[in-house]
């Protein structure tokens, strides 16, 4: 077993103790030092979150495996920790709003950010600089579910020595495995389809061992450890999580943990039914276009085929036919709930020009193919036909 829970539970317990006794005042010396392995202060590690680690550790097939507080949390810390003024990132163009946003306070730090088409890795390797530590992508776009070139931009960050930092929360295992196109970090907002019920919040950062350490410039000394592929992780941890603080709650990891137990059984069922709606609103005469990577005529279709397993994902997004209302539209919703949020078992939808996207200008949404007209769907677990009627009925008071 992974983790071990105590008296016979079949789930590990929530740990709420912030500080660990040491009987052996050398102890607490040894775990300070890096010589054992020992929880100190719950800020760094705690029973409950190590538990947590290990399950995703052992889902993304890692070397090494981080906890936060939310997703952006992750990804905030972790690039904090590893990136100075004067690197440079070569960035998705089509990526969700909060993380975009994040991009350009790191400018504001130094560090030179290119935004390119990852669905085109011609772009990607234009983009390259001398002092470019890594891309970073999504697998799927949120909202216009463009496909990166995943296994092209793993290869060319190979040959480069550069990171390759995947974020897989719209495809986590069993759908889609970032090791396998040699992603070096895989990071996940929690939040979404591992836990599963929109009731915690979570992030957490992989290290999948592809990465030779050993080649990244920014590593400090204090964190070159013994073992090589701890170099990333040791430094991310010390750094991003120890001295930022964004700390994962031990009753938020043993939520997430319970979650993810159910995550394929969800997340299939999901995925059927987005295929269902995807198809029903593309032949619907009030929807003008539809993107979800399932479609044939998807410009990323087979390449989502090639690397998605049992399905492509259970986000989508529509078109209204030029004239039409989303919120007059979304108002007429009756089982669909209007929020900001993916993953969850209910079917979720949103305004998203106005809404996730109003901080972009026209020129910035358009380049990422956002229209005023568009909707995201986080497509859930309910009876498909109950779902295609409250669609059907919405839109034909268009």
């Amino acid at each position: 077993m992974l983790n071990t829970p105590e008296h016979g539970g079949v789930h590990s317990s929530t740990s709420n103790s912030v500080l660990f006794e040491f009987k052996d005042a050398q102890g607490i010396i040894d775990a300070f030092q890096g010589k054992r392995a020992a929880h100190v202060y719950s800020r760094s590690s705690s029973p409950s979150v190590a538990a947590l680690q290990n399950m995703l550790n052992d889902l993304e097939g890692g070397v090494g495996t981080l906890c936060y507080s939310t997703g952006m949390a992750a990804i905030s810390s972790s690039l904090f920790a590893l990136l100075k003024a004067g690197d440079h990132l070569i960035v998705s163009q089509y990526l969700f709003g909060n993380t975009r946003s994040f991009f350009e306070t790191i400018k504001d730090f130094g560090v030179q950010v290119t935004y390119t088409d990852v669905t085109d890795i011609q772009q990607v390797k234009e983009a390259y600089q001398p002092n470019t530590k890594g891309v970073y992508t999504e697998t799927v776009a949120n909202p216009v579910t463009q496909v990166a070139d995943l296994h092209a931009i793993g290869q060319f960050c190979e040959e480069k020595h550069m990171l390759f930092m995947v974020d897989n929360t719209m495809t986590p295992p069993p759908v889609f495995y970032a090791k396998d196109v040699k992603a070096s970090l895989v990071f996940c907002s929690l939040t979404k389809y591992i836990a599963g019920h929109g009731n915690v919040l979570g992030g957490a950062v992989i290290d999948t061992g592809n990465y030779d350490w050993t080649k990244f410039s920014n590593l400090k000394p204090a964190y070159q450890v013994a073992d090589t592929a701890q170099w990333g992780i040791t430094q991310i941890k010390k750094k991003g999580l120890r001295d930022l603080g964004a700390t994962l709650a031990p009753q938020s990891a043993t939520a997430i943990a319970l979650g993810m137990e159910t995550l394929d059984l969800r997340l299939s069922r999901s995925q059927h039914n987005a295929m269902q709606l995807a198809t029903f609103l593309d032949n619907h005469p009030k929807v003008s276009k539809v993107f979800y990577p399932g479609l044939a005529d998807h410009p990323q279709h087979f390449m989502a085929r090639e690397y998605l397993n049992d399905g492509y994902g259970a986000i989508l997004s529509f078109d209204l036919i030029d004239g039409a209302d989303p919120v007059a539209f979304l108002n007429e919703m009756k089982l669909v709930i209007c929020a900001t949020h993916l993953g969850d078992n209910r079917t979720l939808a949103l305004p998203v020009a106005p809404t996730i996207y109003f901080e972009n200008t026209a020129e910035e949404r358009e380049l990422m193919g956002i229209s005023d007209t568009m909707l995201r769907i986080s497509v859930g677990i309910e009876d498909i036909q109950d779902l295609i009627a409250d669609f059907d009925t919405a839109l034909n008071t268009i």
